[in-house]
């Protein structure tokens, strides 16, 4: 403001015309901006669960087909031919004769491939003598198909005979291609065919669980165990159970998810068909082909989902896009090294990516909706999320894109605005100046008239031939009378400042007999409550602040008390330091001044604690309260002080002395009366020296076992 008053009026005409253009200006692409950022938001979030929607539907379809054809095969008759002939072939390799060369060779196989391709995916050090198997049949089929196949691995399926001339060969080199076919035409990753007693009887992808016991073997707890366990329980050839993704130690901690189904002969269940369900399909539905620009994804956008774990259940997008970056934005998120080196060796964020964010709560929680909220990148993005309903998994689907992209349209918008107004605003800034010119032309002959009266010239008479203000402005200057009024005005605004002033100082009803002409007031007054509080701990304030900052502190303090007591009608007597002291129906008689004062302690206490959590401190209150008689009465004359004596006025500071930090104490004469409202415990006996002894009470509804905690500590601490 006081930069304006050096500007010449001139000057100010061009400003004003420049301030009202900028805001008007502001206004309207503030009014743009939101309108159409909410329209924009509308549409993003529509196309997010649009996407949502959509993805639902082809998963849901996928695992129904998944479903129908996994109940279709194992009531198929080949499948039945083969289990049976299967069973039969592995039973006799149970009381085949393994030749040293055998172990020799399983052995080899393990040390050389499979355990240290363990050691890269197994907490601690794998012992081989945990996976290699023991039983005579899966040695036997482990040697043949695995260590002796000349396949690498991942490709060992190709062996269709072992050439051992064995039953199970010759059974094997008959089912084995068809099967492989049946794998490669629906996607599935592995087929197994597993016995009754458990035996992995058959297995097309000739991992190390191939002929091991998913009952009593290594793998009975694993997913596939579980899915066997449920399917062993099954009445009819309808039961598929689905289980959800896990990391697979045959796969060497891979995610794996597996669908099982009884094989009945007749009403005679005799085996379990699985299928390894592949993560690719999944993956392929959830981001298109890899193609999310295609769908209105953007640069930023992926649907994904995530499991009951929280980890996700297909690939995220920024990890098919750009390891390198991904890893760089899960570091800089907080996510552990361990994990991301993982997400590496797999190429996967299935079982790896967590993602614990509110949609996937909400969802998990079977509610679905839209929100911005920062992903598991921490970065913000528009969020479309449900729960996705598959029997035997709890998931939830989430579409999301990234605000920065989302809005982009926007801040194009709001740069362009920019732009513009700047070009306007030179245009009108020229305009206000030809303005200004025609505008204090008028204002610079009634300053030539001032000049001649300050010289003397007192007969100088303004003439102005306009009818507007400056006509007006010219007539009043030949007024003096006018400056008369402008005085009386003048002084009746400093007496209402008088007035108010003083209203801050006294009680409404002392300033009005104070104004009215009495000078010595002083009065005794009956059925008062006074009470008197002290900041614990406010001193040590001193150790870790400035003066500015501690008195700030106080001033906040000390001026939300005088709000309480305005709003209990309760008159605030002083301040002494971190001492506050007030007074209920001392200026206003009032029939429940007790309860007034315990409830404005109570807000108090309250207050206190909720700004020292808020501010990190360790403040407390500690407050006494009395009722009885007082003496009031106006000291001093040029500094007026109201104040109030008497033995209650001694007895609430007594009690305020003697109170723990975070406590109120109340005398007998107010627990009496507010007995049947509050719960009150007796403290007992407080003997100062000097001074009567006297009966305390405690309200009990004021303790907070944790305040009172973080005070000890911090006492210890200091």
């Amino acid at each position: 403001m006081r930069f304006l008053n050096l500007l010449s009026i001139k000057t100010k005409f061009i400003v004003m015309i420049l301030v009202v253009s900028l805001g008007a200006m502001w206004a309207s692409t503030l009014i743009c901006s939101s309108s159409g950022k909410a329209l924009l938001t509308e549409r993003v979030y529509s196309q997010l669960t649009s996407l949502r929607a959509a993805r639902t539907y082809q998963i849901q379809d996928y695992f129904e087909r998944l479903v129908q054809h996994t109940q279709t095969l194992s009531d198929d008759y080949m499948f039945i031919a083969a289990m049976k002939e299967f069973k039969a072939a592995y039973a006799e390799l149970t009381k085949a004769n393994v030749p040293a060369e055998y172990n020799t060779k399983i052995d080899a196989y393990y040390t050389k491939e499979v355990l240290p391709r363990l050691a890269k995916t197994t907490k601690g050090k794998p012992l081989i003598e945990a996976y290699i198997p023991n039983k005579t049949a899966t040695r036997y089929l482990q040697y043949n198909y695995i260590a002796a196949n000349s396949n690498p691995v991942g490709k060992k399926f190709l062996l269709d005979d072992a050439g051992d001339k064995s039953k199970y060969s010759s059974v094997h080199a008959r089912y084995h291609p068809r099967f492989r076919n049946i794998a490669e035409r629906f996607g599935y990753y592995d087929m197994y065919l597993i016995d009754t007693t458990g035996d992995i009887v058959y297995m097309l992808s000739k991992e190390i669980d191939f002929g091991t016991n998913l009952i009593d073997g290594r793998y009975s707890q694993s997913n596939l165990g579980k899915a066997l366990a449920d399917s062993l329980k099954a009445k009819s050839t309808e039961f598929v159970e689905i289980v959800d993704f896990e990391p697979w130690q045959p796969s060497y901690g891979a995610p794996a998810s597996f669908v099982a189904s009884p094989i009945f002969e007749g009403t005679e269940l005799i085996g379990v068909l699985a299928f390894q369900l592949p993560i690719d399909a999944v993956n392929r539905i959830m981001t298109n082909d890899n193609n999310w620009q295609k769908i209105g994804l953007g640069k930023s956008g992926e649907t994904f989902l995530v499991g009951k774990d929280y980890l996700m259940r297909s690939a995220s997008r920024f990890l098919i896009e750009d390891p390198e970056g991904y890893a760089k934005d899960l570091q800089n998120n907080g996510v552990d090294q361990k994990t991301i080196n993982k997400i590496k060796e797999y190429n996967t964020s299935i079982l790896l990516q967590e993602v614990r964010t509110k949609s996937a709560d909400a969802g998990l929680a079977g509610k679905e909706g839209t929100w911005i909220i920062n992903d598991y990148r921490g970065i913000p993005v528009l969020n479309s999320y449900a729960p996705l309903e598959i029997d035997g998994l709890k998931w939830v689907i989430i579409a999301k894109i990234d605000v920065s992209e989302a809005y982009a349209p926007i801040d194009h918008f709001q740069k362009r605005v920019l732009i513009s107004a700047t070009l306007i605003m030179l245009i009108i800034t020229l305009l206000g100046m030809w303005l200004a010119n025609i505008f204090t032309r008028p204002i610079k002959t009634l300053m030539a008239g001032a000049r001649r009266v300050g010289a003397g010239e007192f007969d100088t008479v303004v003439t102005s031939k306009s009818k507007d203000e400056f006509g007006e402005l010219a007539k009043s200057f030949n007024e003096a009378v006018g400056s008369l009024r402008n005085h009386a005005n003048l002084i009746e605004q400093k007496n209402r400042e008088n007035e108010k002033l003083l209203l801050r100082i006294l009680p409404a009803p002392i300033a009005k007999r104070l104004k009215g002409g009495e000078k010595n007031i002083a009065e005794q007054v009956s059925n008062v409550t006074v009470l008197f509080s002290d900041l614990h701990h406010f001193t040590q304030l001193y150790q870790l602040m400035s003066a500015q900052e501690v008195v700030a502190v106080l001033n906040e303090m000390v001026t939300a008390f005088d709000e309480m007591a305005e709003k209990y009608g309760i008159d605030k007597i002083k301040t002494i330091g971190d001492g506050y002291m007030a007074a209920c129906g001392l200026s206003v008689p009032r029939m429940d001044h007790e309860k007034r004062m315990v409830e404005f302690a109570v807000e108090m206490l309250a207050f206190v604690r909720r700004y020292s959590y808020e501010k990190g401190l360790h403040l407390d209150l500690k407050i006494g309260i009395n009722s009885g008689d007082v003496v009031a009465g106006i000291m001093g004359k040029n500094k007026m002080l109201y104040d109030v004596w008497g033995d209650t006025v001694n007895t609430a500071n007594q009690l305020r002395s003697a109170c723990p930090a975070g406590a109120i104490l109340l005398s007998q004469n107010v627990c009496d009366r507010l007995q049947d409202l509050y719960e009150f415990e007796q403290v007992g006996e407080i003997q100062e020296p000097g001074k009567q002894k006297l009966v305390a009470w405690q309200l009990k509804s004021t303790q907070q076992p944790v305040t009172a905690k973080a005070t000890k500590e911090w006492e210890s601490d200091k």
